[in-house]
């Protein structure tokens, strides 16, 4: 009786899930040990922006090159290597909030380390990846992200009080490393004998590390030089790709205003203490988690089933998923009480992440052999989205406080949660407009 084989490509992506859940838990332990550690040094809250934005500086000015690299060298090459390069800096660097050039340079190094992760992940899942079984592999490897930040809101805490602030960068760089140990030991290229099959459905061999250079036969049996061209003028000028990098921006700027600052509302804005919460506080983390995968599923369902062409999925999830978010968003600061908050905040990232089965996967649908430098753009967009609106929050809640006294009052975070509403319904049209499933480059 013959065993089953399991696919390397499930392989593949189960590695790639676990790297984005193990990237949010350093995103959500710095944030968490920063601020316990800022507090204590007494800094104030639009200094913490600030610093709280620097990853953001150095994420956005390394996400065209992570597309850039993982196209020429490989995206299996370029994740390691950043793996490598951000758990190092976790590692040496010590968190003391009045060191602030440190902790800048710091920072800065980790977000460009980092920036290279989902060009390389869209590559590689690009490589592997048919296009009937895309939606779910996408939506369960960015679902990592949101399970490592439910992870971290619940533990993370708790290792702070007990190990110090500190403790949480040994962890995290200990996770990166495992990480890396894995990754290099079982990931490869696709093999080539599946490639042949694949290049006609958008995948494959003609998804592979292009040289700046190739040589191909011609019929008198001598060879020439071919240069494989990017063509970033139809990419940058690409009505879909920029409904991409709109809702992108969105997503990013609603995710990091309540990654950074929810622990900030629940602790002064609420007056409850993230120790005391329990599990309850990584629930809109984890219901990102299951919601990404349900929209992969579903997304998957809808196509091959052919309940609805590729493009009308798309646009049907994404419309969704942001118009119940700006809801949940602009009524957030309503509630007053721990459950309230919970759902609402719970509600907002769910269906956000929902979305993604709209926007994000639609970077393999318009541009399969080109995914990691579309990936690239985008991400450099939502990137941007980390740096104006951690640090505008900030400045935000400072003026806030100057105007009420304190930050325990709705109105103190009204704006900060109205902005990313508003975005969320402006974005949404901006996909319905100008979005497609269809492939538009070769």
């Amino acid at each position: 009786m013959k065993s089953m084989k399991f696919p390397k490509r499930y392989l593949i992506v189960l590695l790639t899930f676990v790297s984005t859940c193990v990237c949010y838990i350093e995103r959500v332990g710095f944030s968490i040990a920063y601020t316990v550690a800022a507090d204590a040094a007494g800094i104030n809250q639009s200094s913490k922006g600030t610093i709280l934005s620097t990853f953001y500086y150095g994420y956005a000015c390394s996400q065209v090159p992570g597309g850039w690299a993982a196209q020429k060298i490989g995206g299996r090459q370029v994740l390691l290597l950043s793996f490598v390069l951000w758990s190092s800096t976790c590692f040496l660097v010590p968190l003391d909030p009045n060191r602030v050039t440190i902790l800048v340079v710091a920072r800065l190094l980790v977000g460009v380390a980092q920036g290279f992760i989902f060009p390389s992940i869209h590559t590689v899942l690009a490589q592997w990846v048919p296009p009937h079984e895309r939606s779910r592999s996408v939506s369960l490897t960015t679902s990592g992200m949101y399970l490592g930040a439910a992870m971290g809101m619940l533990v993370l805490p708790s290792l702070v009080k007990f190990r110090g602030p500190q403790s949480v960068f040994i962890a995290e760089a200990a996770l990166g490393v495992i990480w890396s140990f894995f990754w290099f030991k079982y990931a490869t290229d696709p093999p080539r004998s599946e490639h042949q099959k694949a290049t006609a459905t958008g995948f494959g061999e003609s998804l592979l590390p292009t040289k700046a250079s190739q040589k191909i036969k011609v019929e008198n049996g001598g060879t020439t030089a071919r240069t494989s061209e990017i063509p970033w003028k139809r990419i940058l000028a690409s009505r879909p790709v920029w409904a991409i990098v709109v809702n992108n921006f969105t997503f990013h700027y609603a995710l990091y205003v309540l990654m950074n600052w929810l622990p900030t509302y629940f602790e002064l804005g609420l007056q409850l203490s993230l120790q005391e919460m329990g599990s309850s506080k990584m629930l809109p983390y984890f219901n990102m988690f299951i919601f990404s995968n349900i929209g992969g599923v579903l997304a998957d369902h809808l196509i091959t089933k052919r309940i609805m062409s590729v493009t009308k999925t798309r646009k049907f999830l994404n419309t969704v998923g942001f118009i119940v978010s700006s809801l949940a968003l602009m009524t957030l600061p309503i509630f007053r009480t721990s459950a309230g908050a919970i759902f609402c905040s719970s509600v907002a990232l769910g269906f956000l992440a929902l979305g993604r089965a709209g926007f994000a996967v639609n970077h393999m649908d318009i541009a399969p052999k080109y995914a990691g430098i579309v990936m690239g753009v985008s991400n450099t967009a939502g990137t941007l989205a980390g740096i104006i609106g951690v640090d505008m929050t900030g400045k935000l809640l400072e003026a806030a406080k100057a105007e009420y006294s304190d930050l325990s009052s709705p109105e103190s975070w009204r704006t900060v949660f109205v902005i990313p509403g508003l975005l969320c319904v402006f974005s949404s049209f901006i996909f319905l407009l100008f979005s497609t499933g269809e492939r538009i480059f070769d």
